[in-house]
């Protein structure tokens, strides 16, 4: 039995728009203006918290930063998040060969929420989020956490992601991975961290089967 492990924002999901709007109302909640919205997106990926950090707020104020953004994407993380395009039958058609898990930096319970939303939470045997490890991507401690809870080798065992982080984690862990275009990193910036690449994740996991024939 193989094992494919997605990465979430930019992989299986949309919510770029939520993630934005989040953004904005943190830096307004503390009397400031957020910054361009590519300069976000660029980051999307990575831990809330360092997040922040990487666009220059301070390591004290931080967590107030974090809560604010929290609470308002959760108010329209629903409404404004969506499945990529391929993304459900990418999904299904891996479960059909694989036991699959999600390993996303979001917080695992919105992660869960926003999957059922969605109608695809029941595929999932696993969900591994930022409040679960210690280290988050590109740590492999998030693949081997959700290899420990299945009960998995690493062996046969494959993670899709949009960002290098993903990769890392992958290399790291001693799994497979597999770079995706449908989200927030090209095609050199995938490059030097997997031969792997695929347009989106029906053709990873296309790609998972043909490695498994």
């Amino acid at each position: 039995m193989k094992t494919i492990l997605f990465d979430l924002d930019g992989t299986l999901i949309d919510s770029t728009d939520a993630i934005l709007e989040s953004f904005g109302v943190a830096y307004e909640t503390f009397g400031h203006r957020a910054p361009e919205a590519e300069m976000i997106k660029k980051l999307i990926g990575h831990p809330l918290d360092m997040m922040f950090m990487m666009l220059g707020i301070h390591a004290s104020q931080v967590n107030d930063y974090v809560a604010a953004y929290k609470e308002h994407y959760r108010l329209i993380s629903r409404q404004k998040t969506t499945l990529l395009p391929f993304a459900r039958e990418a999904i299904e058609q891996a479960s059909y060969f694989a036991t699959l898990g999600v390993v996303t930096t979001k917080t695992a319970l919105y992660s869960e929420e926003l999957l059922e939303h969605l109608g695809v939470m029941q595929h999932f045997k696993v969900l591994i989020g930022r409040e679960s490890v210690t280290h988050p991507k590109p740590h492999p401690e998030p693949i081997l956490k959700a290899l420990q809870a299945l009960n998995r080798p690493t062996t046969n065992t494959w993670m899709i992601g949009d960002t290098p982080m993903d990769l890392l984690s992958a290399k790291e862990a001693g799994v497979e991975g597999i770079g995706v275009l449908c989200g927030y990193s090209t095609h050199a910036e995938l490059l030097v961290h997997t031969k792997h690449i695929a347009l989106h994740a029906l053709d990873a996991v296309k790609l998972v089967g043909h490695y498994y024939r």
